[in-house]
Protein backbone atom coordinates (compact mmCIF):
# COMPACT_ATOMS: atom_id res chain seq x y z
CA UNK A 1 0.00 0.00 0.00
CA UNK A 2 2.47 2.61 -1.20
CA UNK A 3 2.00 6.45 0.70
CA UNK A 4 0.80 9.05 -1.31
CA UNK A 5 3.62 11.50 -3.12
CA UNK A 6 5.08 14.24 -0.34
CA UNK A 7 4.05 17.88 -1.17
CA UNK A 8 5.25 20.96 0.15
CA UNK A 9 2.46 23.23 0.82
CA UNK A 10 2.71 27.09 0.43
CA UNK A 11 -0.91 28.69 0.06
CA UNK A 12 -2.01 32.60 0.22
CA UNK A 13 -3.74 32.99 3.09
CA UNK A 14 -5.86 35.29 1.69
CA UNK A 15 -6.85 32.58 -0.78
CA UNK A 16 -7.92 30.55 1.81
CA UNK A 17 -10.17 33.44 3.38
CA UNK A 18 -11.92 33.57 -0.10
CA UNK A 19 -12.02 29.98 -0.25
CA UNK A 20 -13.99 29.58 3.19
CA UNK A 21 -16.28 33.04 2.73
CA UNK A 22 -17.36 30.99 -0.79
CA UNK A 23 -18.43 28.24 1.78
CA UNK A 24 -20.06 30.68 3.88
CA UNK A 25 -22.35 31.96 0.80
CA UNK A 26 -23.45 28.38 0.09
CA UNK A 27 -26.36 28.85 3.15
CA UNK A 28 -28.67 30.69 0.48
CA UNK A 29 -28.38 32.52 -2.89
CA UNK A 30 -29.29 35.79 -1.25
CA UNK A 31 -26.36 36.11 0.38
CA UNK A 32 -23.74 35.56 -2.29
CA UNK A 33 -20.43 37.76 -2.77
CA UNK A 34 -21.47 39.56 0.40
CA UNK A 35 -18.93 39.26 2.10
CA UNK A 36 -16.29 39.76 -0.59
CA UNK A 37 -18.61 43.19 -1.74
CA UNK A 38 -18.68 44.06 2.17
CA UNK A 39 -14.32 43.67 2.28
CA UNK A 40 -14.04 45.44 -1.40
CA UNK A 41 -16.05 48.61 0.08
CA UNK A 42 -14.35 48.64 3.41
CA UNK A 43 -10.90 48.80 1.78
CA UNK A 44 -11.47 51.69 -0.54
CA UNK A 45 -13.27 53.15 2.58
CA UNK A 46 -10.24 52.27 4.67
CA UNK A 47 -7.75 53.69 2.13
CA UNK A 48 -9.70 56.79 1.97
CA UNK A 49 -9.27 56.90 5.42
CA UNK A 50 -5.42 56.74 5.82
CA UNK A 51 -5.43 54.21 7.92
CA UNK A 52 -2.24 51.83 7.64
CA UNK A 53 -1.24 48.82 5.15
CA UNK A 54 -1.51 46.19 8.29
CA UNK A 55 -4.41 48.06 9.36
CA UNK A 56 -6.16 47.87 5.48
CA UNK A 57 -5.37 44.05 5.45
CA UNK A 58 -7.20 43.66 8.50
CA UNK A 59 -10.11 45.34 7.50
CA UNK A 60 -9.65 43.58 4.40
CA UNK A 61 -10.28 40.57 6.11
CA UNK A 62 -12.53 40.91 8.28
CA UNK A 63 -15.07 42.55 5.77
CA UNK A 64 -14.57 38.64 3.70
CA UNK A 65 -15.53 36.96 7.18
CA UNK A 66 -17.95 39.46 8.94
CA UNK A 67 -20.75 37.53 9.02
CA UNK A 68 -19.08 33.86 9.90
CA UNK A 69 -20.68 33.72 13.27
CA UNK A 70 -24.42 34.04 11.34
CA UNK A 71 -24.57 30.06 11.39
CA UNK A 72 -28.16 29.48 10.39
CA UNK A 73 -30.07 30.58 7.19
CA UNK A 74 -32.57 32.76 9.66
CA UNK A 75 -29.60 34.42 11.10
CA UNK A 76 -27.67 35.06 7.38
CA UNK A 77 -31.01 36.45 5.90
CA UNK A 78 -31.15 38.80 8.73
CA UNK A 79 -28.21 40.64 8.22
CA UNK A 80 -30.04 41.48 4.88
CA UNK A 81 -32.09 43.97 6.93
CA UNK A 82 -30.99 47.05 7.12
CA UNK A 83 -32.30 47.58 10.70
CA UNK A 84 -31.85 43.83 12.41
CA UNK A 85 -33.67 42.64 15.71
CA UNK A 86 -30.04 41.47 17.41
CA UNK A 87 -27.29 42.78 15.86
CA UNK A 88 -24.78 41.97 17.58
CA UNK A 89 -24.95 38.37 18.24
CA UNK A 90 -23.56 36.99 15.24
CA UNK A 91 -20.57 39.28 15.70
CA UNK A 92 -19.97 37.72 19.36
CA UNK A 93 -19.96 34.48 17.57
CA UNK A 94 -17.73 34.91 14.89
CA UNK A 95 -15.29 36.85 17.35
CA UNK A 96 -15.62 33.77 19.56
CA UNK A 97 -14.47 31.42 16.60
CA UNK A 98 -11.55 33.79 15.02
CA UNK A 99 -9.97 34.91 17.82
CA UNK A 100 -7.69 31.86 18.80
CA UNK A 101 -5.82 31.69 15.24
CA UNK A 102 -3.91 34.36 15.60
CA UNK A 103 -3.49 35.77 12.02
CA UNK A 104 -6.83 36.50 12.26
CA UNK A 105 -6.84 38.04 15.93
CA UNK A 106 -7.27 41.44 14.79
CA UNK A 107 -9.55 41.17 12.16
CA UNK A 108 -11.76 39.45 15.03
CA UNK A 109 -11.83 42.48 16.96
CA UNK A 110 -12.83 44.68 14.33
CA UNK A 111 -16.02 41.79 13.30
CA UNK A 112 -16.54 41.78 17.23
CA UNK A 113 -18.29 45.33 17.21
CA UNK A 114 -19.33 45.52 13.41
CA UNK A 115 -22.86 46.44 14.14
CA UNK A 116 -22.27 49.00 16.75
CA UNK A 117 -24.02 52.27 15.65
CA UNK A 118 -21.65 55.57 16.25
CA UNK A 119 -24.88 56.94 18.48
CA UNK A 120 -23.05 60.71 18.44
CA UNK A 121 -19.73 59.51 19.47
CA UNK A 122 -20.65 57.24 22.27
CA UNK A 123 -20.19 53.93 20.01
CA UNK A 124 -16.52 54.62 20.60
CA UNK A 125 -17.22 52.11 23.25
CA UNK A 126 -19.59 49.17 23.90
CA UNK A 127 -19.64 47.55 26.95
CA UNK A 128 -16.99 49.15 28.32
CA UNK A 129 -14.46 47.98 25.56
CA UNK A 130 -12.90 50.15 22.89
CA UNK A 131 -14.45 49.75 19.57
CA UNK A 132 -11.66 50.08 16.49
CA UNK A 133 -12.10 52.35 13.63
CA UNK A 134 -11.89 49.30 10.99
CA UNK A 135 -15.07 48.27 12.81
CA UNK A 136 -17.13 51.02 12.35
CA UNK A 137 -15.58 50.81 8.88
CA UNK A 138 -16.76 47.74 8.43
CA UNK A 139 -20.56 48.97 9.57
CA UNK A 140 -20.77 51.34 7.12
CA UNK A 141 -19.94 48.40 4.43
CA UNK A 142 -21.66 46.32 5.20
CA UNK A 143 -24.91 48.48 5.30
CA UNK A 144 -23.77 50.14 1.77
CA UNK A 145 -24.17 46.56 0.34
CA UNK A 146 -27.20 45.73 1.57
CA UNK A 147 -28.46 49.09 0.13
CA UNK A 148 -27.09 48.13 -3.13
CA UNK A 149 -28.36 45.02 -3.35
CA UNK A 150 -28.32 42.59 -5.91
CA UNK A 151 -29.14 44.36 -9.43
CA UNK A 152 -26.04 44.93 -11.57
CA UNK A 153 -27.80 48.21 -12.78
CA UNK A 154 -26.39 49.97 -10.03
CA UNK A 155 -25.99 53.94 -10.87
CA UNK A 156 -29.83 54.84 -11.02
CA UNK A 157 -29.61 53.59 -7.33
CA UNK A 158 -26.16 55.70 -6.18
CA UNK A 159 -28.32 58.80 -5.02
CA UNK A 160 -31.14 56.88 -2.89
CA UNK A 161 -28.13 54.97 -1.30
CA UNK A 162 -25.70 58.45 -0.46
CA UNK A 163 -29.06 59.94 1.17
CA UNK A 164 -29.76 57.42 3.33
CA UNK A 165 -26.06 56.91 4.41
CA UNK A 166 -25.58 60.53 4.96
CA UNK A 167 -29.29 60.71 6.82
CA UNK A 168 -27.70 58.18 9.27
CA UNK A 169 -24.32 60.49 9.91
CA UNK A 170 -23.85 60.86 13.69
CA UNK A 171 -26.50 58.39 14.79
CA UNK A 172 -25.62 55.29 12.76
CA UNK A 173 -22.61 55.99 11.20
CA UNK A 174 -19.19 57.50 11.85
CA UNK A 175 -19.64 61.40 10.26
CA UNK A 176 -15.74 61.48 9.47
CA UNK A 177 -16.27 57.78 7.36
CA UNK A 178 -19.57 59.23 5.82
CA UNK A 179 -17.90 62.11 4.45
CA UNK A 180 -15.40 59.92 2.73
CA UNK A 181 -17.75 57.35 1.57
CA UNK A 182 -19.71 60.25 0.01
CA UNK A 183 -17.03 61.33 -2.24
CA UNK A 184 -15.51 58.11 -3.41
CA UNK A 185 -19.01 57.46 -3.94
CA UNK A 186 -18.71 60.46 -6.74
CA UNK A 187 -17.20 57.48 -9.03
CA UNK A 188 -18.65 55.04 -11.03
CA UNK A 189 -15.61 52.65 -10.97
CA UNK A 190 -16.56 52.46 -7.08
CA UNK A 191 -19.72 51.06 -7.72
CA UNK A 192 -19.45 49.27 -10.89
CA UNK A 193 -16.48 47.06 -8.81
CA UNK A 194 -19.09 46.55 -6.71
CA UNK A 195 -21.38 44.46 -8.71
CA UNK A 196 -18.57 43.33 -11.02
CA UNK A 197 -19.07 39.74 -11.75
CA UNK A 198 -15.52 38.94 -10.86
CA UNK A 199 -15.38 40.13 -7.40
CA UNK A 200 -12.46 38.10 -6.51
CA UNK A 201 -10.33 39.72 -9.67
CA UNK A 202 -11.35 43.24 -7.76
CA UNK A 203 -10.18 41.50 -4.09
CA UNK A 204 -6.99 40.09 -5.50
CA UNK A 205 -6.23 43.73 -7.09
CA UNK A 206 -6.44 45.16 -3.77
CA UNK A 207 -5.24 42.66 -1.73
CA UNK A 208 -1.49 43.16 -0.72
CA UNK A 209 1.11 41.11 -2.39
CA UNK A 210 2.76 40.62 1.20
CA UNK A 211 -0.08 38.50 2.16
CA UNK A 212 0.66 35.80 4.79
CA UNK A 213 1.50 32.23 2.75
CA UNK A 214 0.67 29.07 4.65
CA UNK A 215 3.37 26.17 5.40
CA UNK A 216 1.58 23.11 6.03
CA UNK A 217 1.50 23.55 9.51
CA UNK A 218 0.12 26.53 9.20
CA UNK A 219 -2.70 25.70 6.82
CA UNK A 220 -3.53 22.94 9.58
CA UNK A 221 -4.21 25.23 12.39
CA UNK A 222 -6.59 27.20 9.43
CA UNK A 223 -8.23 24.25 8.45
CA UNK A 224 -9.19 23.01 12.31
CA UNK A 225 -11.01 26.61 12.41
CA UNK A 226 -12.77 25.92 9.64
CA UNK A 227 -13.76 22.55 11.00
CA UNK A 228 -15.31 24.62 14.19
CA UNK A 229 -17.31 26.77 11.41
CA UNK A 230 -18.44 23.49 9.57
CA UNK A 231 -19.43 21.82 12.95
CA UNK A 232 -20.46 24.05 15.64
CA UNK A 233 -23.83 24.70 13.87
CA UNK A 234 -25.00 21.50 15.74
CA UNK A 235 -24.35 20.04 19.07
CA UNK A 236 -24.66 16.50 17.00
CA UNK A 237 -21.62 17.30 14.82
CA UNK A 238 -19.24 19.43 16.86
CA UNK A 239 -16.44 17.09 16.94
CA UNK A 240 -17.09 15.12 13.69
CA UNK A 241 -14.36 16.69 11.62
CA UNK A 242 -12.10 16.46 14.35
CA UNK A 243 -12.56 12.62 14.14
CA UNK A 244 -12.68 12.06 11.18
CA UNK A 245 -8.70 14.21 10.77
CA UNK A 246 -7.79 12.16 13.89
CA UNK A 247 -8.48 8.75 12.50
CA UNK A 248 -7.64 9.83 9.04
CA UNK A 249 -3.90 10.94 9.81
CA UNK A 250 -3.57 8.00 12.54
CA UNK A 251 -4.48 5.41 9.65
CA UNK A 252 -2.94 6.65 7.33
CA UNK A 253 0.38 6.63 9.30
CA UNK A 254 0.07 2.93 10.13
CA UNK A 255 -0.57 2.35 5.81
CA UNK A 256 2.81 4.12 5.56
CA UNK A 257 2.58 7.53 4.70
CA UNK A 258 5.26 10.24 6.15
CA UNK A 259 5.11 12.98 8.82
CA UNK A 260 3.76 15.96 6.19
CA UNK A 261 1.78 13.40 4.11
CA UNK A 262 -0.22 12.48 7.24
CA UNK A 263 -0.59 16.24 8.32
CA UNK A 264 -2.16 16.74 5.27
CA UNK A 265 -3.96 13.67 5.61
CA UNK A 266 -5.61 15.52 8.80
CA UNK A 267 -6.04 18.83 6.48
CA UNK A 268 -8.26 17.04 4.35
CA UNK A 269 -10.15 15.21 7.40
CA UNK A 270 -10.72 18.81 9.11
CA UNK A 271 -12.12 20.37 5.55
CA UNK A 272 -14.35 17.01 3.89
CA UNK A 273 -17.50 18.09 5.09
CA UNK A 274 -16.92 22.23 3.94
CA UNK A 275 -19.95 21.73 1.78
CA UNK A 276 -21.83 20.28 5.15
CA UNK A 277 -22.44 24.83 5.37
CA UNK A 278 -25.14 24.64 1.91
CA UNK A 279 -26.94 22.33 4.42
CA UNK A 280 -29.40 23.49 6.86
CA UNK A 281 -29.10 23.11 10.57
CA UNK A 282 -32.31 21.82 10.90
CA UNK A 283 -31.63 18.92 8.73
CA UNK A 284 -28.26 18.15 10.95
CA UNK A 285 -30.41 17.94 13.91
CA UNK A 286 -32.98 16.10 12.24
CA UNK A 287 -34.80 13.87 15.38
CA UNK A 288 -35.54 10.61 12.33
CA UNK A 289 -33.65 9.38 9.93
CA UNK A 290 -33.41 11.55 7.06
CA UNK A 291 -36.19 11.35 4.24
CA UNK A 292 -35.43 11.17 0.23
CA UNK A 293 -35.48 14.78 0.05
CA UNK A 294 -33.21 16.14 3.07
CA UNK A 295 -30.78 13.33 1.72
CA UNK A 296 -31.07 14.79 -1.55
CA UNK A 297 -29.89 17.78 -0.24
CA UNK A 298 -26.93 15.85 2.21
CA UNK A 299 -26.07 14.31 -1.38
CA UNK A 300 -24.66 17.85 -2.29
CA UNK A 301 -22.17 18.32 0.27
CA UNK A 302 -19.48 16.50 -1.01
CA UNK A 303 -19.82 18.27 -4.47
CA UNK A 304 -19.70 21.85 -2.88
CA UNK A 305 -16.62 21.16 -0.88
CA UNK A 306 -14.34 19.74 -4.43
CA UNK A 307 -15.85 22.96 -6.30
CA UNK A 308 -14.58 25.15 -3.23
CA UNK A 309 -11.08 23.57 -2.66
CA UNK A 310 -10.47 22.90 -6.12
CA UNK A 311 -9.91 26.52 -6.58
CA UNK A 312 -6.74 26.30 -5.24
CA UNK A 313 -4.95 24.65 -7.27
CA UNK A 314 -1.62 23.53 -4.84
CA UNK A 315 -4.36 22.09 -2.58
CA UNK A 316 -5.85 19.65 -5.62
CA UNK A 317 -3.98 16.44 -3.45
CA UNK A 318 -6.29 17.70 -0.63
CA UNK A 319 -9.07 18.08 -2.16
CA UNK A 320 -9.32 14.56 -4.21
CA UNK A 321 -8.34 13.51 -0.09
CA UNK A 322 -11.73 15.57 1.10
CA UNK A 323 -14.31 15.56 -1.43
CA UNK A 324 -14.53 11.87 -2.28
CA UNK A 325 -15.31 10.49 1.02
CA UNK A 326 -18.47 9.49 0.00
CA UNK A 327 -17.58 7.53 -3.27
CA UNK A 328 -17.70 3.83 -2.64
CA UNK A 329 -14.98 1.22 -4.19
CA UNK A 330 -17.82 -0.15 -6.76
CA UNK A 331 -19.41 3.00 -8.03
CA UNK A 332 -22.38 3.27 -5.98
CA UNK A 333 -21.67 6.45 -4.22
CA UNK A 334 -21.86 10.12 -4.88
CA UNK A 335 -20.98 12.50 -6.40
CA UNK A 336 -19.18 11.81 -9.08
CA UNK A 337 -19.77 8.25 -8.92
CA UNK A 338 -16.47 7.62 -9.05
CA UNK A 339 -15.16 3.48 -8.55
CA UNK A 340 -12.12 1.66 -8.16
CA UNK A 341 -8.40 3.27 -9.40
CA UNK A 342 -10.23 6.65 -10.02
CA UNK A 343 -10.31 6.90 -6.25
CA UNK A 344 -6.30 7.74 -4.83
CA UNK A 345 -5.60 5.56 -1.72
CA UNK A 346 -5.92 8.76 0.53
CA UNK A 347 -9.69 8.83 -0.85
CA UNK A 348 -10.06 5.89 0.40
CA UNK A 349 -8.64 6.20 3.58
CA UNK A 350 -10.37 8.83 4.46
CA UNK A 351 -14.02 7.35 3.28
CA UNK A 352 -13.09 4.42 5.94
CA UNK A 353 -12.08 7.04 8.64
CA UNK A 354 -15.56 9.22 7.66
CA UNK A 355 -17.80 6.15 7.88
CA UNK A 356 -15.67 4.98 11.17
CA UNK A 357 -16.24 8.03 12.93
CA UNK A 358 -19.92 8.62 11.80
CA UNK A 359 -20.73 5.36 13.17
CA UNK A 360 -19.38 5.45 16.44
CA UNK A 361 -20.58 8.88 17.32
CA UNK A 362 -24.09 9.08 18.87
CA UNK A 363 -26.69 11.09 16.45
CA UNK A 364 -30.09 12.51 16.90
CA UNK A 365 -31.79 9.35 15.76
CA UNK A 366 -29.34 6.88 17.30
CA UNK A 367 -26.73 5.62 19.89
CA UNK A 368 -22.82 5.55 18.45
CA UNK A 369 -22.20 1.79 17.68
CA UNK A 370 -20.00 -0.54 19.80
CA UNK A 371 -16.20 -1.97 18.79
CA UNK A 372 -17.83 -5.22 17.50
CA UNK A 373 -21.20 -3.50 15.75
CA UNK A 374 -18.66 -1.24 13.85
CA UNK A 375 -16.49 -3.71 12.87
CA UNK A 376 -19.69 -5.81 11.57
CA UNK A 377 -21.02 -2.78 9.48
CA UNK A 378 -17.14 -1.88 7.78
CA UNK A 379 -16.88 -6.07 7.04
CA UNK A 380 -20.32 -5.55 5.55
CA UNK A 381 -19.16 -2.72 3.71
CA UNK A 382 -15.50 -4.43 2.43
CA UNK A 383 -17.86 -7.38 1.30
CA UNK A 384 -20.00 -5.37 -1.23
CA UNK A 385 -16.75 -3.73 -1.97
CA UNK A 386 -17.85 -0.74 -0.82
CA UNK A 387 -14.73 0.58 1.51
CA UNK A 388 -11.08 -1.28 0.97
CA UNK A 389 -10.33 -4.22 2.43
CA UNK A 390 -6.88 -3.48 3.38
CA UNK A 391 -7.44 -0.05 5.07
CA UNK A 392 -10.39 -1.26 7.02
CA UNK A 393 -8.18 -4.53 8.13
CA UNK A 394 -5.41 -1.56 9.12
CA UNK A 395 -8.39 -0.38 11.36
CA UNK A 396 -9.09 -3.03 13.08
CA UNK A 397 -5.14 -4.00 13.47
CA UNK A 398 -4.57 -0.91 15.04
CA UNK A 399 -8.04 -0.14 16.46
CA UNK A 400 -6.79 0.62 20.00
CA UNK A 401 -4.45 3.45 19.21
CA UNK A 402 -6.62 4.92 16.60
CA UNK A 403 -9.58 5.19 18.44
CA UNK A 404 -7.53 6.67 21.36
CA UNK A 405 -6.25 9.19 18.79
CA UNK A 406 -9.96 9.90 17.52
CA UNK A 407 -11.20 10.00 21.22
CA UNK A 408 -8.59 12.13 22.62
CA UNK A 409 -8.90 14.91 19.57
CA UNK A 410 -12.84 14.72 19.67
CA UNK A 411 -12.79 15.63 23.55
CA UNK A 412 -10.30 18.50 22.79
CA UNK A 413 -13.40 19.55 20.09
CA UNK A 414 -15.96 19.21 22.70
CA UNK A 415 -14.35 21.58 25.03
CA UNK A 416 -13.53 24.24 22.80
CA UNK A 417 -17.56 23.80 21.44
CA UNK A 418 -19.43 24.14 25.25
CA UNK A 419 -16.70 27.00 26.14
CA UNK A 420 -17.88 28.90 22.81
CA UNK A 421 -21.14 27.75 23.68
CA UNK A 422 -21.04 28.98 27.26
CA UNK A 423 -19.66 32.23 25.91
CA UNK A 424 -22.26 32.87 23.49
CA UNK A 425 -25.11 32.19 25.39
CA UNK A 426 -23.54 34.35 28.35
CA UNK A 427 -23.48 37.05 25.74
CA UNK A 428 -27.17 36.82 24.37
CA UNK A 429 -28.34 36.61 27.64
CA UNK A 430 -26.69 39.95 28.58
CA UNK A 431 -28.07 41.30 25.29
CA UNK A 432 -31.40 40.44 26.64
CA UNK A 433 -31.69 42.09 29.78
Amino acid sequence: MPPEQERKLHIPMFDMILCLSNAIDLVSPAVVDHHKRVAYIASVISEEFSVSGDEQTDVMMAGALHDIGALSLRERLDTLNFEMMFPHQHGEAGYLLLKNFRPFSRAAALIRYHHVPWNEGSGAEFRGNRVPTGSHILHLADRIDVLTGRNREVLGKVSGICERIEKESGKLFMPELVEIFLNTARRESFWLDIVFPSINQVLARRARTETIELDTEGLLSLAKLFSRIIDFRSRFTAVHSSGVAATASSLAGFCGFSDEDCRSMSIAGYLHDLGKLSVPAEILESPARLGEEDFRIIKGHTFYTCRILETITDLDVITAWASFHHERLEGKGYPFHYKGKELSFGSRIMSVADVFTAITEDRPYRKGMTQEEAFKVLEEMTEASTLDSGIVSVLKQHYDKINATRNAAQAVAYKEYKEYSRARTEFMAGQEM
